[in-house]
């Protein structure tokens, strides 16, 4: 298949990119830049320079695929909500140009959700609509056009997607560490983040295009539920530093924008996923990768 993937450049899109051209799919990747698209261009891929502002750039690209693969979302927290619009904009551009050809269209989303006391699964609806909700509501806005001739699948990732040189929170808690000398969670530890390797992410992507039904909603999910407090340990340890506990109070002091995010308690399963494409997570666990030096660089 010809595949359009934003974001192709980025921590998980460049593991796709790899994943699809092993697997003789050819990626057309959407480059924001000279540099990532020489990137792209390098592993056997093309580039499509663009961003997520173009719309009709974006709509171009997806019309001239098999198969679009979205991953891209821009992570400007001091306009999250224009982020938002800018996203449900893109989504539906995309969605626009392949009405009626039942062609694959995979969009990225995340675990957070209503469910408490139990894990997310995959029959579990987002309860994000509309642009100016989380991530623009991007996943229903997908879902909704199961019926519309699109083959929609919504991808959802764990809030840790690990790896060595990985650059997102579990780095930024690593830096955090470092910074203030000892590493920490918030209150007793006890809220939860499922993870995933980046290879499994990767490979159940590929395995989603290839077979996932219209409707879908997938989890890369290979931990069901990680305490913050065992992450915080593992972090310690690596590091020859002290566990300490942060009240709930000071969590924005102590861990700046990512304390909201560390305090979230989040389990989800993956039953239906593994099922639905015979797909086994085979990577290191999170806390496997901590101690294995993968966030030595964030250090």
């Amino acid at each position: 298949m010809r595949v359009f993937v934003t974001g192709a450049s980025g921590w998980i899109g460049s593991a796709v990119t790899d994943e699809l051209l092993a697997n003789g799919h050819e990626v057309v990747g959407l480059a924001r830049s000279a540099e990532s698209a020489a990137a792209l261009v390098a592993k056997g891929a093309t580039a499509h320079r663009g961003t997520l502002d173009d719309p009709d750039g974006l709509a171009a690209a997806a019309a001239a695929a098999d198969g679009v693969i979205h991953l891209a979302f821009n992570h400007d927290f001091s306009d999250y909500a224009g982020a938002g619009r800018t996203e449900h904009t893109a989504v539906q551009r995309m969605l626009d140009a392949l009405a009626g050809s039942d062609r694959p269209f995979l969009v990225a989303s995340g675990l957070a959700s209503g469910v408490t006391g139990r894990p997310l699964t995959e029959d579990d609806p987002s309860p994000f609509r509309g642009a100016d909700s989380m991530r623009g509501g991007s996943e229903n806005l997908a879902l909704d056009h199961a019926d519309r001739g699109v083959r929609s699948v919504a991808l959802r990732f764990s809030p840790t997607v690990h790896g060595v040189d990985d650059h997102g929170f579990t780095a930024e808690l690593t830096r955090l560490a470092k910074r203030h000398g000892a590493s920490g969670h918030i209150g007793d530890g006890s809220s939860r983040w499922p993870a995933v390797h980046r290879s499994d992410a990767a490979r159940m992507v590929r395995l989603a295009l290839e077979k996932a039904p219209a409707g879908s909603r997938l989890h890369a999910v290979a931990e069901e539920g990680i305490p913050s407090r065992d992450i915080a340990a593992a972090i310690a340890e690596h590091l020859g530093l002290p566990t300490v506990s942060i009240a709930p109070e000071d969590a924005e002091a102590h861990f700046g924008w990512l304390g909201h995010f560390f305090g979230m308690d989040i389990t989800a399963s993956n039953t239906r996923t593994r099922q639905l494409l015979d797909w086994t997570p085979t990577g290191p666990t999170l806390l496997e990768d901590i101690a294995a030096g993968a966030y030595a660089r964030a250090a």
